[in-house]
Formats: C-alpha cells, sequence, structure tokens
C-alpha cells in the first residue's frame, strides 16, 4: 500500500531530478540544492495520486481564474509567469523559482509575463484518483 510519504517523496524525488538538471543545464553546476520549500497540509493521501504535467504558456496567454481538487507545486522550467492564489499576493515567478498552491484555493491569475518570448512549467497535482485536474473557478 502507497502512503503519504511514499507519494511525496516520489513526486519531490522526479521534481527535485527536473530542477537539478535544469540548473545544472542553465548554471554548469552539479549537486541538488533546494529550489522551494513549504509546509504541506496534513491529509490523509489513500486513493491520491500525483499527475505531472508540462504547461507551455504562449507569449501573451493569459488563463482563467480555475481550481486543482488537491494541491499543486510548480516549477517554471522556461520564462516568466505571473500568478496570485487566493490569499497571497499576485508575484511573477521565473526560470528556476516554484510556488505552491494549498487545497482549496483559487488560481485567480495565471499569465505568461511576456508577450513575445514563451513560457512553461513543470504541474505536480496531488489530488484524489478519479477527480477533474482543473474546474473553472
Amino acid at each position: 500500500m502507497t502512503n503519504r510519504r511514499d507519494v511525496l517523496a516520489g513526486a519531490l524525488a522526479l521534481l527535485a531530478g527536473t530542477a537539478a538538471s535544469h540548473a545544472q543545464g542553465q548554471s554548469g553546476q552539479t549537486g541538488p540544492k533546494p529550489v522551494f520549500q513549504h509546509d504541506l497540509p496534513n491529509l490523509t493521501m489513500d486513493g491520491w495520486e500525483v499527475t505531472v504535467s508540462e504547461v507551455d504558456m504562449p507569449p501573451g496567454r493569459d488563463g482563467n481564474p480555475h481550481h486543482h481538487p488537491g494541491f499543486v507545486l510548480a516549477y517554471v522550467l522556461q520564462g516568466a509567469i505571473v500568478t496570485k492564489i487566493s490569499g497571497q499576493p499576485e508575484t511573477t515567478y521565473k526560470a528556476g523559482q516554484m510556488f505552491y498552491e494549498p487545497p482549496g484555493s483559487t488560481h485567480e491569475v495565471s499569465r505568461n509575463a511576456s508577450q513575445t518570448e514563451p513560457a512553461k512549467l513543470l504541474a505536480l497535482i496531488l489530488a484524489k484518483k478519479g477527480l477533474p485536474l482543473v474546474t473553472p473557478a
């Protein structure tokens, strides 16, 4: 049986490998270094799964407000992304930075910071199996 620790360890190992690989490719440095830390909610994760997706954001893309059924860890792979999560200030995240969306929050702003350059992020959505991963706000 997979428990919360196993799911999170696997998801974070995947993300850490992607982040370290990305950082090494940009700076030539080796070895993992923390790029983000945040407390996680105390949840029973029986019946949950993690879905990891690359989200391409063409120049000028402005997404609609939406929700996710669980929580999200997002790592910016390319460009810069402006985001606002309910209860948090609007923030611009650049390649190599991460943000967190807590359960029950609304992703109020999600846009490419550039009108001319593409952006891309890696999103890890941890949620109960079978639920839609994105719903309009």
